[in-house]
């Protein structure tokens, strides 16, 4: 652990914006549960600070407006000055992309101790460019979310397997959990009875999110199931082909867009089960946080939602392009409120046991301790090497479930 009879280091999280969405939020999350005498949280947005970045504002330092269009070298400039005069310890860019590239660069002319980068996704569109693969010396390391996630990132990626550091997301067990007030409250704000079976999405309306899967699922389940009902939940660019595409499957009058919300838990109790058809992922929170509030989840097998979703115990899998299959495993659990209620207790249970917002906010503050630590001693007068150990994140998640 760090010195605590040193000042608090000052940590930078750098990322593009902050809009209501799952790293979004797990960020906010986390900042508020950081220990103040051991870590001090500041954010850098590159574009506009978004919807939690105004929220959190008001606890901690936020930067925005950073960069002025995509090939604007200056950004590296700005950054360089905030983390000088913010006297930053240590800077962890959130995603990849310019975030990445030019955090990393701007915080190593800054002689910022200690350079991370957290990844929350694989694949499209949120791969590791060359370019970003470039500064893998310069990183002090590359933080997965889920165990299969720090083997995408070794394997396919290219980092090396010493700089890469697992540590799970993390929620709030506390806040989310099922509440009836909030099912009946969200029902009847969205006109929905009571006794309709009801099925939703929380997911940015982009490409990678695979909407369209859920509405022909959606169209499937209605031949079926003629009172059934779909949140829709989340905001982007997809939103207005997706409208029009619901009207054009006749499901417009049982499909609800209800855009982004901070009620998120609310949300999730309105619903009789979560699904999620994206086409890659690495370790969805929208995923734990429906588990958490004892809602079942259908979802595509992609990434390391095997990880949360376990076939038969948490809800289903399937694949990523299979309608078929996928409005099949709804009709299954909306169809059987035993089976419904066993695997919204289970996955509850598996949730509040590998998923706390305490241990994930714990390692990151000892991974950047540690890291710290070892970059400031002073080289052995004999061979000007530095003798340290760590117990990574990764080592430990291993060792414990051995």
């Amino acid at each position: 652990m760090h010195d605590s009879e040193t000042r608090p280091l000052r940590v930078m999280f750098l990322l593009t914006s902050m809009p209501i969405g799952g790293a979004e939020t797990l960020l906010v999350n986390m900042v508020r549960k950081m220990d103040r005498n051991r870590c001090i949280p500041m954010i850098a947005c590159l574009k506009e600070k978004g919807v939690l970045g105004e929220e959190i504002s008001s606890e901690v330092e936020v930067f925005d407006q950073l960069i002025h269009h995509k090939f604007d070298f200056s950004v590296v400039g700005r950054l360089k000055k905030i983390f000088v005069q913010n006297q930053v310890d240590a800077v962890v860019t959130i995603g990849a992309g310019d975030k990445m590239f030019w955090g990393r660069i701007a915080a190593r002319r800054a002689k910022v101790p200690v350079i991370l980068s957290a990844l929350h996704s694989t694949g499209w569109p949120d791969g590791v460019g060359r370019l970003n693969r470039f500064l893998t010396g310069i990183t002090d390391g590359f933080i997965a979310v889920a165990r299969q996630h720090a083997d995408f990132q070794i394997r396919e990626e290219g980092f090396p397997q010493d700089k890469v550091f697992l540590i799970p997301n993390g929620i709030d067990t506390e806040h989310f959990q099922f509440l009836e007030s909030a099912r009946l409250d969200w029902r009847k704000q969205l006109g929905i009875d009571l006794s309709a079976p009801t099925v939703g999405i929380v997911a940015a309306l982009r490409p990678e999110k695979n909407h369209d899967l859920f509405l022909n699922a959606a169209q499937l389940v209605k031949s079926q199931m003629p009172d059934s009902q779909f949140i829709i939940a989340g905001d982007g660019p997809e939103r207005q082909r997706l409208e029009k595409l619901a009207q054009q499957t006749k499901l417009h009058s049982s499909v609800k867009f209800i855009g982004s919300t901070k009620d998120v838990r609310g949300v999730l109790c309105a619903c009789d089960l979560f699904a999620l058809t994206s086409r890659n992922e690495a370790s969805p929170v929208s995923i734990m946080e429906a588990l958490a509030c004892s809602r079942p989840v259908v979802a595509t097998d992609v990434g390391s939602v095997d990880e949360s979703v376990i076939e038969g115990e948490t809800g289903f899998l399937v694949s990523s392009d299979d309608s078929q299959a996928m409005a099949q495993s709804w009709l299954t659990i909306l169809g059987d409120a035993s089976l419904r209620q066993k695997l919204g207790r289970q996955g509850r249970q598996h949730i509040v046991r590998s998923s706390s917002l305490e241990s994930m906010t714990r390692n990151y503050v000892e991974l950047i301790e540690t890291l710290y630590d070892r970059k400031s001693r002073t080289p052995d007068p004999i061979d000007g090497t530095v003798s340290w150990t760590y117990e990574s994140p990764l080592d430990r998640s291993i060792s414990s479930s051995i």
